[in-house]
C-alpha cells in the first residue's frame, strides 16, 4: 500500500502491483502476514508526525512476517522464522518485502500472529512506561487515561501480572458498561470516566488502594490535570500521546508544594538511544513473549481486514469510540 504525496489516508493510500528486488548478500526475503493500522501510520500519512518517510513510501510501521530466503551474509535468521520490524518505517503494509538483516527482530512463532503482528510498538510503550520512570513494586498504582488504546490494555495487562493496580480513565460512550467489562477481565482494576475524576468518590478508591506514584498520559488537555490530582506527592506524570491535540495545563502549586515530575516518551526515540544495546532490546521483548506464552497479554481487540479492503479498514481506524485495532492480513 503505497502513498506519493501527503493527505488524507484514505484518499492518497493505494494498491499497487511492484516487482519484489533482487536479494542482496545481507538481505532477508519477508512474506508478511498480518500488519495493524495505528494512529502513527496516520499521522505519517497525512505528513503531520515528527518521522515521515521519503516519498513515495509504503504505510505501516509494525506487524509480522515469515522469511521465505536469506542472502548468503545472513546469519542470525533462516527460512520459516518468524520477524518484526527493529525500527519505524520499515512499511509493513505489503505481501513481500526485501529488507536489511539488521532492520529485523527475530521472534518465537509459537505466539499468535495478531500478538506478533502488534508486539513492537504498543506493548514495548507499555513495558518501557511501567519500567523506566518509577519503580513499582506489588501493591503499587497506576493511572492512566485513554485505557482502552492498545498501550492501555497491554499496560493493564503487564501491571496485572506483576502485581500492580491500575486505575483506568475512559471517555464516556454509549457502549461505556460493555468496554468496562472488557477491561475488567483484561485485569484492570478501576475503571472510571473522565468525569469522574472530579467527583468526591475518587477518595473511595484511594481506601483500598493506595495512591499513584505513576500516572500515564496519552490525552492531554482537562483529563491530564485531573489525573495529576490524584498522584503521590514526588509522583511521575508520562505523556506518551496527545490524542485531545490540547497542551498539558500543571497548577503551579503541583510543582512547588508536590513537586510532581513531568516526562515525556517516544518508543522511536528509545529504539534509537538503544540501538547497540541489544541486550536490552532482547531482555524486553523476552519478557513480552513469557507475558504473552503465558496468556496474561493478549493482543488488543482486532478486526481482520484483507488487504484489497483497505481503504475500509482506513477509514474504520479513524472513528471515534473505536476500540477495535484495524488488523491488514496480507
Amino acid at each position: 500500500l503505497l502513498y506519493e504525496r501527503h493527505g488524507e489516508a484514505a484518499d492518497v493510500v493505494q494498491l499497487k502491483h511492484l516487482e519484489v528486488p533482487k536479494l542482496g548478500d545481507c538481505d532477508v526475503h519477508v512474506k508478511m502476514l498480518a500488519a495493524p493500522i495505528n494512529p502513527a501510520d496516520i499521522n505519517m500519512i497525512q505528513g503531520t508526525y515528527p518521522l515521515l518517510s521519503p516519498l513515495p513510501a509504503v504505510g505501516g510501521n509494525e506487524g509480522v512476517g515469515e522469511v521465505l530466503e536469506v542472502g548468503r551474509r545472513v546469519t542470525a535468521l533462516k527460512p520459516g522464522d518468524w520477524v518484526i520490524p527493529a525500527d519505524a518505517g520499515l512499511g509493513t503494509w505489503r505481501t513481500r518485502g526485501v529488507f536489511p538483516e539488521e532492520m529485523l527482530l527475530k521472534v518465537p512463532s509459537d505466539i499468535p500472529v495478531l500478538c506478533a503482528a502488534t508486539l513492537s510498538v504498543n506493548p514495548c510503550t507499555a513495558f518501557r512506561l511501567l519500567t523506566d520512570f518509577e519503580s513499582l513494586a506489588p501493591g503499587d498504582s497506576v493511572i492512566q487515561n485513554a485505557a482502552n488504546s492498545g498501550v492501555g490494555q497491554a499496560v493493564i495487562q503487564i501491571a496485572r501480572a506483576s502485581g500492580i493496580k491500575t486505575i483506568n480513565v475512559v471517555r464516556d460512550r454509549p457502549d461505556l458498561p460493555k468496554l468496562v467489562e472488557r477491561l475488567m477481565a483484561l485485569g484492570a482494576d478501576h475503571v472510571i470516566t473522565e468525569e469522574m475524576l472530579r467527583k468526591p468518590e475518587m477518595k473511595d478508591i484511594f481506601k483500598s488502594i493506595p495512591r499513584p506514584r505513576l500516572a500515564l498520559n496519552c490525552v492531554g488537555g482537562k483529563s491530564t490535570t485531573e489525573m495529576l490530582r490524584h498522584l503521590q506527592p514526588k509522583g511521575t506524570m508520562v505523556t506518551y500521546g496527545g490524542m485531545a491535540k490540547q497542551p498539558v495545563m500543571v497548577p503551579v502549586s503541583a510543582f512547588i508544594f508536590r513537586d510532581m515530575q513531568l516526562r515525556g516518551f517516544w518508543m522511536t526515540q528509545w529504539r534509537k538511544d538503544h540501538a547497540q544495546d541489544q541486550e536490552s532490546v532482547a531482555t524486553m521483548m523476552d519478557a513480552l513473549c513469557q507475558l504473552i506464552r503465558r496468556g496474561q497479554l493478549t493482543a488488543p481487540a482486532c478486526t481482520e481486514v484483507p488487504l484489497q479492503d483497505y481503504r475500509a479498514a482506513l477509514e474504520a481506524s479513524m472513528k471515534p469510540f473505536v476500540s477495535s485495532k484495524q488488523i491488514l492480513v496480507l
